[in-house]
């Protein structure tokens, strides 16, 4: 491609005289760059990409885009070409590079501390079930119009421009007519998404979480405001008094948008909510075209927000209350969000994976939790922190755990390059040294305790991993699956009892 016709497509400025260099590809990690590179200097965390200007132009860059000149010149065969903000142009000209494949289709974005899995997918399934091809971009996989997975799970939200846009491409080319993502702080904050317009922007809620990245909850919530300056209408849970103060700055936009609340006060509301334990939820819908009975088959404290959220936004763009009332009651969920695990017989204790990772998330995952657990039963909830991450939140989450489960076990949870040791004594300084817990540092012994001690009528919970299938330490990335583990507990658990009996 041209690069008059890139940037064009980009809408990004260029010097004339180098519109017929030819771009083969765009890249911001000097290691990739080969002849024809269009080389971004970003400016990340812990490196800066204007230090690595020498090495892209060595591996033969066409072009360097970058916020500042050097002091020296280039030299080499590469071109220069300064813009403002090169995180914004990084998804500007993937996007373009693609054929702003955003523009082809109605492009929803979910954002929030929680729900964003749960509503986004259930947005999509509402839609499918109305006959509109929907594709999706979330944490657990990427999906095209057709339901083939395009992606799975990276541990990233909001792919980077890189992925993102071409993977818009392939919806596109799906057939897909509309596209539900979710959208992370991290992704707002760094211009990820600044080349769609949104046709609608949904938030969930705002709980403290990300602040080893943002600082404070201000700058948190600012991030996720970046959302409704690229849509075009949005969808606002009120249940929070973040989700109220962004009605206010909607309202001061003059920007169409609609409310949802579990109370009275919404465009669209629930009342008569009620839990059916394993069985779901049900509510009555209250919206301005009347009044429906809906049935959710989704689990936990959550289940009836993130049900009215994802019901609210089908609606709005054209779904029937009976599409939306198939969906709920069909639908299999989210990997990792309130899964219960088969257990092989009523002697053995139920598990349920979440990937609650917040205090706010905890304590809604325990609250469901002792809804769903068997009469006479007690809750046992294994759980740690990740490391590299926000620190003041351990030892609340501490405390949540020690006040809503009967046995807390204390293990890790992605330490990452932290010493695990120190994250659990964080956590620690939370614990109500009165009640029942265990310390066990490794994750894999943390869930075979929990399970080999459950009594019969016992709810174990592994909160902070969800749909993860790894575990991240000082040593890397490895395999870490949950689901496996619990099943070889339960068969310990099987020959433990088959050897008593004898």
């Amino acid at each position: 491609m041209k690069l008059s016709e890139l940037f064009l497509g980009a809408g990004l400025p260029y010097p004339p005289e180098l519109g017929e260099i030819e771009i083969e590809q765009i890249v911001s990690d000097s290691r990739l760059v080969r002849r024809g590179s269009l080389f971004l200097c970003l400016r990340g965390t812990h490196t800066d990409g204007h230090e690595y200007e020498d090495e892209a132009i060595r591996r033969g860059a066409a072009v360097i885009v970058a916020e500042r000149v050097r002091d020296a010149c280039v030299g080499g065969a590469a071109a220069r070409i300064v813009l403002e903000n090169t995180r914004k142009a990084n998804a500007l000209l993937h996007s373009a590079f693609c054929g702003n494949p955003a523009r082809k289709m109605k492009i929803v974005g979910v954002t929030g501390t929680g729900g964003k899995t749960s509503v986004a997918t259930l947005i999509c399934e509402m839609l499918r079930t109305s006959g509109v091809k929907c594709a999706l971009i979330g944490t657990v996989c990427a999906e095209d119009a057709e339901g083939r997975v395009l992606s799975a799970a990276t541990g990233m939200t909001t792919p980077d421009p890189e992925e993102l846009y071409p993977l818009l491409a392939k919806m596109a080319e799906s057939g897909a007519e509309v596209v539900v993502m979710e959208v992370s702080s991290h992704a707002l904050a760094l211009s990820k998404v600044d080349a769609i317009e949104f046709e609608m922007g949904v938030f969930t809620n705002l709980s403290r979480d990300h602040l080893d990245f943002h600082g404070t909850m201000e700058e948190y919530f600012l991030a996720k405001l970046r959302l409704f300056s690229l849509c075009r209408r949005a969808c606002v849970c009120i249940d929070s008094e973040a989700g109220r103060e962004l009605t206010t700055y909607l309202q001061q936009k003059s920007q169409p948008f609609v409310t949802c609340s579990v109370t009275d006060k919404g465009d669209y509301c629930a009342s008569d909510g009620r839990s059916h334990g394993t069985d779901g939820v049900s509510f009555v819908m209250r919206t301005p075209m009347g009044d429906f009975a809906l049935k959710s088959v989704l689990l936990g404290k959550f289940a009836l927000i993130n049900s009215l959220t994802a019901a609210t936004v089908a609606l709005e763009l054209g779904c029937s209350p009976a599409d939306v009332d198939t969906a709920l009651n069909s639908t299999k969920g989210v990997r990792g969000r309130m899964e219960l695990v088969v257990t092989p017989n009523t002697t053995a204790p139920s598990v349920l994976i979440d990937y609650a990772h917040t205090p706010d998330e905890l304590e809604g995952l325990l609250l469901g939790a002792r809804e769903l657990r068997r009469s006479g039963g007690r809750v046992i909830l294994v759980f740690g922190c990740g490391g590299d991450r926000d620190r003041g939140k351990r030892r609340q989450m501490g405390i949540i755990a020690s006040r809503l489960a009967d046995l807390c076990v204390i293990t890790s949870d992605n330490s990452r390059g932290e010493d695990k040791n120190t994250i659990l004594c964080e956590i620690f300084r939370g614990i109500d040294k009165e009640k029942p817990y265990l310390v066990i540092p490794d994750r894999r012994e943390a869930i075979l305790a929990a399970v080999l001690t459950a009594r019969a009528d016992d709810l174990v919970v592994l909160a902070g991993k969800g749909h993860e299938t790894y575990e991240i330490d000082a040593r890397g990335k490895r395999p870490f699956d949950e689901r496996s583990i619990v099943r070889e507990a339960l068969l310990l658990r099987e020959h433990k009892t088959t050897m008593d009996g004898n």
